[in-house]
């Protein structure tokens, strides 16, 4: 990946690969990543561009070159989560550190049904001695396969300001 990364005058003292580190972590650590994914942590930095002070800024601008770890499974692969919620949408996840997984109601085993008492999905598991019931209790263990990813772009557009992903350069 690679960014421009902002040095306030302030920090000028310290030690530039700290500071460009700790801007990184700030900018991008925690966060979901448009087309990238879930930023865990800074790997290492590649390069170093130029730095450069803009007039009337004081502050040193420079263009960074940089890897981060990135959770963003593939498709087909099978994660372990726990059951966050369920509702007749579908069934939310979580991997503990991250819980925007959603499993729509067309994805889930079959024969299927959601309790509306209970609030709970549950699979009709069909045996030869007949149907049991296997309810998907909030905060049970399950594994479910990835079939899509989808980055849903939250960033507020201005009509007359076209908005590019970010780590990308216009």
């Amino acid at each position: 990946m690679r960014d421009n990364i902002r040095i306030d005058p302030r920090w000028f003292d310290e030690d530039t690969g700290e500071r460009i580190n700790y801007e990184l972590n700030k900018k991008f650590a925690n966060k979901v990543v448009y087309g990238v994914g879930l930023c865990i942590a800074l790997h290492d930095v590649t390069q170093v561009g130029d730095s450069y002070i803009f007039p009337g800024d004081g502050a040193a601008h420079l263009k960074v070159w940089f890897r981060f770890v990135v959770f963003r499974p593939f498709i087909n692969e099978v994660l372990v989560g726990k059951v966050r919620s369920s509702s007749s949408e579908g069934v939310r996840v979580s991997l503990t550190f991250f819980d925007d997984i959603i499993i729509p109601p067309q994805s889930l085993q079959h024969p299927k049904r959601f309790d509306h008492k209970e609030q709970l999905w549950v699979w009709e598991y069909q045996t030869e001695e007949g149907s049991h019931d296997l309810f998907m209790d909030i905060g049970e263990e399950i594994r479910f396969r990835v079939v899509e990813e989808r980055f849903v772009d939250t960033i507020p557009t201005d009509d007359t300001e076209v908005q590019t992903p970010c780590g990308q350069w216009s």
